[in-house]
């Protein structure tokens, strides 16, 4: 079984992100941490289950050492916007095993000290274009999943009720072995376009 697990939005300056997202979308954030290997640090905005992940590159040197990074930096000194999406894989060595994918390990330590590991497949592969989603695994109980993290939202937001994405939608059903997924496909410039979110009393769209 997968799962839309989080969406990234590649940013060049977190704090003004933060504000932002809160002044126009009623979103709130908390800060995550930093990805020391990548060269990035990021903020979250938790949806319960699932979250938004704002990052930028902290660290060049570092981050040009990654494609990870080298893409965040990339989107970011454009202007920043929708950078790539992430799945929750129930079986990640299955999906591994399948897509002939290897497996990493990535971790990040928040500001309380707590440390968040996870492993992942996909994130780096040259076959994975950013509008298709990388596999996770959490290596941490539920309670300490970001989406769970405590935000202030200025509005009710319920979820990723789905993600638009311009693409191949044959390749996309491959790459997640024919599992359905909220993710809306439709021709022309590959990437991520809009992402939507369930509200109490609307649907919030951010592009």
């Amino acid at each position: 079984m997968l799962r839309l697990d989080h969406v990234v939005y590649a940013v060049p300056d977190l704090d003004e992100a933060a504000v932002r997202f809160r002044e126009t979308f009623g979103l709130d954030s908390v800060e995550g941490g930093r990805h020391e290997r990548w060269g990035t640090a990021n903020r979250i905005v938790p949806l319960g289950d699932q979250y938004l992940e704002l990052v930028a590159v902290v660290d060049e040197t570092a981050a040009a050492r990654t494609g990870f990074g080298r893409g965040v930096l990339e989107r970011a000194s454009a202007g920043g916007g929708w950078f790539t999406l992430a799945v929750v894989a129930d079986d990640l060595d299955a999906v591994a095993e399948r897509l002939g994918l290897e497996i990493g390990s990535g971790s990040r330590t928040r500001p309380d000290g707590e440390t968040l590991r996870w492993r992942s497949a996909g994130l780096d592969d040259p076959r994975r274009e950013p509008w298709m989603p990388f596999f996770l695994d959490w290596d941490v109980p539920d309670e300490l999943h970001p989406g769970r993290a405590r935000a202030g939202h200025g509005v009710r937001a319920d979820g990723i009720a789905w993600v638009e994405v311009g693409g191949d939608a044959h390749r996309l059903r491959g790459w997640l072995g024919g599992e359905e997924l909220p993710i809306r496909v439709f021709e022309g410039e590959p990437g991520i376009r809009r992402v939507g979110l369930g509200a109490s009393d609307r649907e919030i769209v951010i592009e």
